[in-house]
């Protein structure tokens, strides 16, 4: 099959499995006569993991890293398991940020609510609360 059919079967894009073989997370594809890209099943298979690895957030090198053992006919999955654990423990680490951008966020308006707004200058209303956070 040819890209376009791959990516209609997979859901990426043509340019982003390009990209994909470009920086080495696919391999090149076999060619036609006339150069076209040749796919077959294993390399449905293989761009649909890279996508849903993709989705869950694993970084390339990390999915390049575990195709490459699959292709030495190594399990890869402690390796997934250990990439899913550390995933979930930095998004729970960013939902935490947020919630206390989130505090800040509401404490400040809060506060500024009880500044002018109309001051010009900046000097005596909210904006004042904006530039003292660079320093924070």
């Amino acid at each position: 099959m040819e890209i376009r059919e791959l990516s209609a079967r997979t859901g990426l894009p043509a340019k982003t499995i390009r990209y994909y073989e470009s920086i080495g997370v696919l391999p090149a594809p076999r060619r036609k006569a006339n150069g076209y890209r040749d796919y077959d099943e294993s390399d449905v298979a293989r761009v649909k993991f890279v996508r849903g690895a993709r989705r869950l957030g694993f970084a390339l090198d990390d999915i390049t890293e575990i195709l490459a053992m699959r292709d030495r006919r190594e399990p890869p999955c402690r390796t997934v398991l250990d990439l899913m654990q550390q995933r979930a423990d930095e998004i729970a680490r960013h939902i935490a940020e947020l919630h206390k951008l989130e505090q800040d966020l509401r404490q400040l308006h809060a506060l500024g609510l009880t500044f002018p707004t109309d001051d010009v200058d900046g000097k005596n209303c909210v904006c004042h609360l904006v530039t003292e956070q660079a320093g924070a």
